[in-house]
């Protein structure tokens, strides 16, 4: 009796009377038999207490009669004998009976297994409270685990991971599997681990990926003599289909490692040829038009690594050819045709071979980085490609004078912004915006001077435009061009008033110009007529008081004027230039003059009377008559008032060809020269010293308007340093210095 009066319980006699008695043989004759109810009506709560009370004095009697450490032994000896006795050759009975019939006996008996874990756990509570933390051993639970995986899992792994495998093998090819029982051995290989993934990564998910590849290895075999759109449809539906299965009994850990496994063999390793079949690759796709099959073939290349950049450049290359078939199409439109400034045709193509690729890209590559890039890249190539005498920033600018002024193209103002943020993406690629720059100034001054934009809103929307892609630098003058205009309608509202007071035959009104906006005109000191010169007279006496220090230039070749013509019984108003006015003046009368007569009595050289004639007696309106009749003006020639000349129009517009090229190209090249000294001197102030490469790297960088050929460059340093801006370093040729 133990001094309390509380019996001692013998070991051998605890164990065999009670606990393994009413407990442990008791769980093992329930689940041996199947019991499939769950754990909680095995034990009435009489009974449990009866033998967690056992446990409890057997743990808490004195030493030596202390029986903790033979009971957590015994708790694993009886774990280990069953699974030794029953549960393995259970298991290797139903080996080789088919996959399903291993694993279903696998998942009943690793639920007993789990049933067994949770009772002995219960009954033995006591020890795993204190003694189990007292000498740092594996809890009940964990030692029922460990059990488990050394006798049961460690020898049956092999044989179960096949029968996952051959299961999953059967879905694949379309065959209905019991996904639940694959869930519920697929927790057991997790729960292998110990609270890890380790016995799930290396015993099921190790020998998956590699028979995922040797599945899809063959698959890819078997597709690759598909089309192109036929082959992407199946591995799409084989990575949704992987992806499910993950979802529905993998551990989630696996789907990235299965889909690598999966993009490997059945996209990486065929990429290549799937994309250069020659009726269903990339390039036939593009040429038909196929959105749905591009755009599904970017989801699935953009899974692999660099698996776009083939895309793209199939893309860059194929836009670029559609570009030089335009371009062929113009040199052969030339051999035929005179070359003009303005082929709305060939403008019109390149933007809608733009529009047509922009829409591709943002629609079926997702406006992916890439695909910008290669379109940009080929759009590069094929806008700086220039055919014939005009370069294409002449022909893009001209494009955007049919549309900007009156009588050009007929559209809406809708229609009207959409073409010219078209023309300004085209523009945006152009290398030398400077060129267009130039040429768009004195587009956009003689729309101005002749009064024939069409809308005021139009020309400042486009200047915006260039304004946002090029900066202020790049429009500044554009704009000093509408300010002008905005002033100078003041002005001339105050110099009618004045001109009212005047005796005067002629409505007279004059437009004043910045210098430094406008574009550099020829201006001819031709012989006016009296009353202009007395106009001209009023106007600079005005104009004096009012602004003592501006120096008047006069303009006359920029001039218009109405001339009232009667030829016969009917008057016309006849819109013409200040030449032409002029001119028609010295005809007056009937009068007939030679050429030689003409240029004196107008004080003009030939190089301006001959366009100036040629306008009056070999255009559409022949108001002069010349002598003899050809369509060429010749010193020789003749001229008189064309008493027959007669037309259904009241109003007539006589134009005349330009006497100054729409492009300037020694502006151009100063230009240039200025921006490129002023970006040398720019960076050598900030940088004090630079070698000579870095410094021409830097100035190409920073030149956005046009490309500057290098030795351009060179030459302009060398002439800073003789204007004593830089100097050469003593020690290093190669090196700048800055002087302040």
């Amino acid at each position: 009796m133990a001094s309390g009066g509380q019996r001692i319980i013998p070991l051998e006699e605890g164990w065999n009377d009670e606990i393994k008695a009413k407990a442990i043989d008791k769980l093992e004759d329930l689940l041996n038999g199947g019991m499939k109810t769950g754990t909680s009506n095995m034990f009435g709560p009489r009974e449990y207490v009866t033998i967690y009370t056992t446990c409890y004095d057997m743990c808490t009697q004195r030493s030596p009669y202390n029986w903790s450490r033979e009971l957590y032994q015994r708790h694993g000896e009886t774990i280990e004998n069953y699974l030794t006795t029953h549960v393995l050759p259970a298991l290797r009975d139903r080996t080789g009976q088919g996959g399903t019939i291993l694993l279903r006996e696998l998942q009943l008996r690793w639920t007993n297994h789990q049933i067994m874990n949770k009772w002995l756990k219960k009954f033995f509570t006591y020890l795993d409270r204190y003694y189990v933390k007292h000498h740092s051993l594996p809890t009940l639970s964990q030692a029922g685990l460990r059990c488990f995986r050394t006798n049961i899992y460690d020898e049956m792994k092999r044989d179960t991971t096949q029968a996952i495998l051959g299961l999953i093998d059967e879905e694949r090819n379309s065959q209905i599997i019991d996904k639940s029982l694959i869930k519920n051995i697929v927790e057991l290989y997790e729960n292998m681990g110990m609270g890890s993934l380790d016995a799930y990564n290396a015993d099921l998910e190790e020998p998956l990926l590699n028979s995922t590849r040797e599945y899809y290895a063959k698959k890819r075999e078997d597709w690759i003599n598909d089309s192109t759109p036929d082959y992407l449809i199946k591995a799409e539906e084989a990575l949704e289909a992987e992806r499910s299965r993950v979802a529905d009994y993998l551990n989630s850990s696996s789907e990235s490692k299965i889909l690598k496994v999966v993009e490997e063999e059945i996209l990486e390793k065929v990429e290549t040829i799937l994309l250069e079949k020659e009726t269903s690759g990339c390039r036939a796709l593009l040429q038909n038009d196929k959105s749905e099959d591009l755009q599904r073939m970017f989801r699935l290349f953009s899974r692999l690594e660099n698996g776009l950049v083939p895309i793209a450049t199939i893309l860059q290359n194929f836009v670029s050819s559609m570009g030089d078939d335009i371009i062929n199409r113009r040199k052969a439109r030339l051999e035929s045709e005179k070359d003009r400034n303005d082929d709305p045709k060939f403008v019109k193509s390149l933007i809608e071979l733009h529009e047509k690729y922009l829409g591709v890209v943002k629609k079926d590559f997702s406006g992916h980085s890439l695909f910008q890039k290669a379109l940009k890249d080929a759009f590069v190539e094929i806008v700086n490609k220039n055919v014939g005498q005009y370069t294409n920033a002449e022909l893009m600018s001209t494009f955007c004078d049919r549309i900007l002024k009156s009588g050009g193209e007929k559209l809406s103002e809708g229609e009207v912004e959409e073409s010219l943020d078209r023309i300004v993406q085209l523009f945006s690629y152009l290398t030398d915006k400077d060129l267009f720059a130039e040429i768009y100034r004195n587009q956009l001054a003689k729309r101005l001077l002749n009064q024939r934009s069409t809308s005021d809103d139009a020309e400042k929307l486009m200047i915006a435009k260039l304004k946002m892609q090029c900066g202020t630098q790049f429009t500044s003058k554009m704009e000093g061009m509408l300010a002008d205009l905005a002033v100078g309608s003041e002005q001339r509202t105050e110099f009618e008033q004045r001109m009212r007071q005047v005796d005067t035959k002629l409505d007279f009104s004059v437009q004043v110009l910045t210098t430094g906006f406008w574009p550099t005109y020829k201006s001819p000191e031709v012989s006016l007529t009296p009353e202009m010169s007395k106009c001209m007279d009023v106007f600079k006496e005005w104009h004096d008081k009012k602004h003592q220090k501006r120096k008047l230039t006069w303009m006359f070749s920029q001039g218009n004027a109405t001339v009232r013509g009667v030829f016969g019984k009917k008057s016309y108003d006849m819109q013409v230039s200040t030449l032409q006015a002029i001119a028609l003046d010295a005809m007056n009368g009937g009068e007939t003059l030679t050429f030689e007569e003409l240029a004196k009595r107008l004080n003009l050289e030939e190089s301006i009377l001959k366009p100036l004639m040629h306008s009056l007696s070999c255009g559409k309106y022949k108001v002069i008559a010349k002598t003899p009749a050809s369509n060429k003006i010749n010193t020789t020639d003749k001229f008189t008032a064309n008493a027959k000349f007669s037309s259904n129009m009241r109003k007539i517009r006589i134009p005349m060809a330009s006497l100054d090229s729409t492009l300037n190209t020694k502006r151009v090249e100063e230009d240039r020269t200025i921006a490129i000294e002023a970006a040398i001197v720019r960076i050598m102030k900030a940088r004090k010293t630079l070698q000579h490469q870095q410094l021409l790297s830097e100035v190409l960088n920073q030149l956005a308007f046009f490309n500057p050929n290098p030795r351009v460059v060179k030459k302009r340093i060398e002439a800073l340093i003789d204007r004593e801006y830089l100097e050469r370093s003593a020690d290093n040729n190669h090196v700048y210095n800055y002087l302040a």
